[in-house]
């Protein structure tokens, strides 16, 4: 009997990150969520973490939990992350800062410990999340555009000192999608965004599982510190 995959997705508990769980379920595998919250739902095969991906502590314990608990770990998925868009002259510090924070500090905590547990079975697959924000230079997006911009070089380097483990390290990129993340952001300057991508419309969960599935697959073992842009817009 094939072993079951043992799958880690960060943010969970709801938007892309549930989708995912869903998507990994319905394949098979075993699923580890986490989110600073508690869900109000089940699943067969799915295990939820209160974890915020920012406290060392927490995702360390984590991580131990897995391990104790299956003896491994085939993908992790950092999906956990938060958005801002406003002018950087009305951006409050402590909004820079939880930035920076969930989706820099957080990405590496997770990547870094997820190696550990995939090295001992010299195999892993890391995916990590970007933005089209960052080749499409938004306006009211500086500190999430500068935040993923850091997500994507960690990517570029981890796959280096990643690779001699058998992890391969890759980032996705999506347009916007219609989830909580860019609740409030008007209407008119989503369609600007969409204006420019070279496919004018918004991104969907299916798009983004997609490109996961491809970095995921154990036949993708040349495939490491790429970013994938969806929309043509990179």
């Amino acid at each position: 009997m094939t072993e079951r995959e043992v799958v880690l997705i960060t943010g969970s508990s709801r938007g892309i990150g549930r989708f995912l769980v869903d998507h990994f379920l319905e394949r098979g595998a075993l699923v580890e969520g986490c989110a600073r919250h508690p869900v109000d739902w089940e699943r067969p095969g799915y295990t939820h973490h209160r974890v915020d991906v920012t406290d060392e502590s927490q995702v360390k314990a984590m991580l131990s939990s897995i391990h104790r608990r299956h003896g491994r770990l085939d993908i992790a998925i950092n999906n956990a992350g938060i958005a801002a868009m406003n002018h950087a002259l009305l951006t409050p510090g402590e909004t820079a800062r939880q930035i920076l924070h969930v989706n820099v500090l957080g990405s590496f905590l997770v990547c870094r410990e997820a190696a550990k547990l995939m090295r001992r079975r010299s195999y892993g697959r890391i995916v990590n999340f970007s933005t089209i924000a960052v080749p499409l230079r938004l306006e009211g997006e500086a500190l999430y555009a500068a935040a993923k911009s850091a997500v994507e070089m960690l990517t570029r380097v981890l796959a280096r000192e990643f690779a001699p483990f058998g992890i391969t390290v890759n980032a996705i990129g999506p347009t916007p999608i219609e989830t909580d993340l860019i609740r409030g952001v008007p209407r008119e300057k989503l369609q600007q965004i969409i204006d420019h991508l070279a496919i004018r419309r918004f991104g969907t969960f299916r798009d983004v599982a997609h490109v996961i599935d491809f970095f995921v697959h154990p036949a993708s073992d040349n495939i490491t510190g790429q970013v994938l842009y969806l929309g043509g817009g990179g």
